[in-house]
């Protein structure tokens, strides 16, 4: 249970995929500019990295060890998951066009997003077995709707607010997103152990 909760932690604040190892930073600054759209691809996102936790962990078991091909991982984990994003497209394109048409070309770049194949690869360096390696992308993709959400909200009051024109836009989103990275960084010395 101690491992369990470890891992829960670890993959929301102190070792978030976005704000502490500054992965998936491409979606972080592209689908934060309203919270509606940033919460629909970190739920995207979230379901990609558990589906892909599961289906990379019975490859790397099943394929790539007893055919001795453990070097080709990265390549395969790639493979794999291009194929769970081209389903959540199709799906998101046929059952919420909406939140389709919002997500853009950031949808497509789930498959190319370093958290993804982060937290697959994560999994393979720490020896999880197939449910901690599911838990590890379930809790990783909720640390990256939590990180992509509030800076979202962050984005959309900094739109508003009164500063000088030479911080208008991305410098005045860069400062924010700089202040949010430290604050999680505090997190870094949260264990459970």
């Amino acid at each position: 249970m101690e491992a369990i909760l470890g891992i829960i932690i670890a993959a929301i604040l102190s070792q978030n995929f976005i704000l502490v190892k500054f992965y998936g930073i491409c979606p972080f600054m592209g689908v934060s500019k309203k919270i509606d759209t940033a919460l629909g691809m970190g739920m995207a996102v979230t379901f990609v990295m558990a589906i892909a936790s599961a289906a990379c962990w019975l490859v790397y078991e099943f394929l790539l060890i007893p055919l001795d091909l453990v070097y080709m991982q990265t390549v395969a984990f790639i493979l794999v998951i291009a194929s769970i994003v081209q389903f959540v497209e199709m799906a998101l394109k046929k059952y919420v066009p909406a939140l389709y048409k919002a997500l853009g070309v950031f949808l497509p770049l789930i498959t190319t997003n370093c958290a993804v194949l982060g937290v697959v690869l994560v999994n393979v360096q720490e020896g999880y077995d197939f449910l901690l390696s599911v838990l590890n992308g379930v809790a990783g993709g909720i640390g990256f709707t939590i990180a992509i959400v509030m800076f979202a909200s962050l984005r959309e009051r900094v739109d508003k607010s009164d500063c000088p024109e030479s911080f208008k836009g991305y410098p005045l989103t860069l400062i924010a997103a700089g202040l949010l990275a430290l604050a999680f960084m505090g997190f870094s010395g949260l264990s459970i152990t």
